[in-house]
């Protein structure tokens, strides 16, 4: 088959629906991950002994469970024991546990950076601590925190090829399907990592904006 014919009538409608896809994974996991994740470290800075010691299971667990085996439970695991989840809903379902677990670690160092003698004066004019964490504390440290948070979300695009293995056609499955009927591996998949790396600049474009326009005063470097 022809290359330019294949590369414009089969391979790259199907790797634009398979982007879609992957946009929609993305779209579903980043809001929740960051909620998550700025809960987690919330908790494990300032909550009861009980709290903190479930925040800290909870890290430890999902960043040092493999995302591809987290996925196989996920799927395949858990049908066994009466709970089954849609493919997409179990890839985004991982992605968020992987995802948050990270961002909590991101946020809660920038929290800790933080001077603690802002929460206690906050307390002093009136503010309850929740107040002052929210108010105070919170907003100082995800501008922080956004260097990190924003590299997690650049990993996020890349990992979310893994939700090919639980039958998610994404990008990644898309490209495999099309190179798998038509024996074009290598022209197939060098302009999947074209698509990944077009995502990953505008990614980067957009984040260098953010962190330009919410960079504490004195610490962005040019």
């Amino acid at each position: 088959m022809d290359q330019i014919l294949f590369l414009t009538t089969i391979l790259f409608p199907a790797l634009l629906y398979g982007t879609v896809i992957t946009l929609q994974l993305i779209a579903a996991t980043a809001p929740f991950g960051l909620l998550l994740g700025i809960g987690l470290a919330i908790g494990r800075t300032y909550g009861s002994k009980i709290v903190v010691e479930f925040c800290k299971g909870y890290t430890i667990f999902f960043k040092g469970c493999p995302l591809l085996l987290l996925l196989f439970i996920l799927y395949f695991g858990f049908p066994s024991i009466g709970i089954t989840f849609s493919a997409f809903t179990a890839s985004v379902i991982g992605f968020i546990c992987c995802n948050s677990a990270y961002n909590s670690e991101y946020i809660r160092g920038a929290m800790l950076s933080v001077q603690q003698g802002q929460l206690i004066a906050a307390k002093a004019l009136g503010m309850t601590k929740r107040q002052a964490i929210i108010n105070i504390v919170l907003p100082q440290a995800l501008r922080r925190a956004i260097p990190g948070i924003s590299n997690e979300f650049i990993y996020l695009i890349k990992y979310s090829s893994l939700a090919y293995v639980i039958t998610v056609i994404e990008l990644t499955g898309a490209a495999k399907l099309v190179a798998s009927k038509y024996f074009m591996f290598t022209e197939t998949f060098i302009v999947v990592a074209l698509f990944y790396l077009a995502m990953v600049t505008i990614a980067t474009i957009g984040i260098n904006a953010l962190e330009r326009r919410f960079a504490v005063p004195g610490l962005m470097k040019q």
